[in-house]
């Protein structure tokens, strides 16, 4: 990964979860990398955090579902950086969990505005500046669920493919510009975020939430779960070189729970 050393890389949704775990990827890569996280109180405990590592790191408040916030953040990551290498749109939220006629529209627009418009407002907010240096690699995180259809998770399973299309068509606009655009497709990713869907699903079933992680777990071909470190492996790789020729792909990282 030497191709990553003082490149510039941010990163939305970095506070925690899979967000944290591309973030010290890239640390341990050698790049500059931006946090961006919801939770603007967390700001000066991960800059502190942070501040062991040996590059630079900056952390930032965001919202992503809102453009004026997006668009702060970008404008302070361009005025101290210039030039933008890679944007992972990472940010998102389970949703609530459901049929479709007991979500309420609150509900629906939450999911879609975090989970898809994010995405959207992220990359629109970068692009200008990835136009100029002709150069640039876009990531989003979506989910298996883009490709296949979830009951009772109507919104995220929306707004998962969503991201899909759009990058697809990203990934045309952009190609003469020599800026790429790829989506990563992670199965269920072991940790909190997972544990609070197995429970919820527990709860609202009457199963355990065992046999809620039994389900997810035993159509995979590997019989688990993934990791995070396994969603950052590819992160990394689509960032750099060795995938310049890339581009418009949505790629699994799911065990072997789908496999199209």
């Amino acid at each position: 990964m030497n191709d990553l050393i003082g490149r510039t890389v941010v990163v939305t949704g970095g506070g925690k979860g899979i967000g944290l775990t591309i973030a010290d990827g890239f640390i341990a890569a050698g790049s500059r990398v931006v946090l961006a996280v919801h939770d603007g109180a967390s700001v000066p405990r991960l800059q502190q955090e942070f501040l062991t590592a040996a590059q630079d790191v900056l952390v930032a408040p965001c919202d992503v579902s809102d453009e004026r916030s997006v668009d702060r953040f970008a404008d302070l990551v361009i005025d101290r950086y210039g030039t933008i290498d890679a944007v992972i749109a990472n940010a998102g939220i389970a949703g609530p969990i459901g049929p479709l006629h007991e979500i309420s529209p609150a509900q629906w627009r939450q999911c879609i505005d975090i989970d898809l418009t994010g995405v959207y407002l992220t990359f629109r907010a970068f692009i200008p500046a990835m136009i100029a240096a002709r150069t640039g690699s876009l990531i989003a995180i979506s989910s298996v669920t883009g490709k296949r259809p979830l009951p009772n998770r109507t919104p995220y399973a929306a707004a998962k493919m969503g991201i899909i299309g759009l990058v697809r068509s990203l990934a045309l606009e952009l190609g003469p510009y020599g800026i790429r655009a790829n989506t990563i497709c992670p199965g269920s990713v072991d940790g909190p975020r997972m544990d609070a869907v197995f429970a919820a699903a527990a709860e609202r079933s009457g199963r355990t939430v065992a046999d809620v992680r039994d389900e997810h777990t035993r159509p995979a071909a590997l019989g688990r779960l993934v990791r995070a470190d396994e969603v950052t492996d590819l992160c990394l790789f689509l960032a750099g070189d060795t995938a310049s020729a890339i581009t418009g792909e949505d790629l699994n990282v799911s065990a072997g729970s789908v496999m199209y």
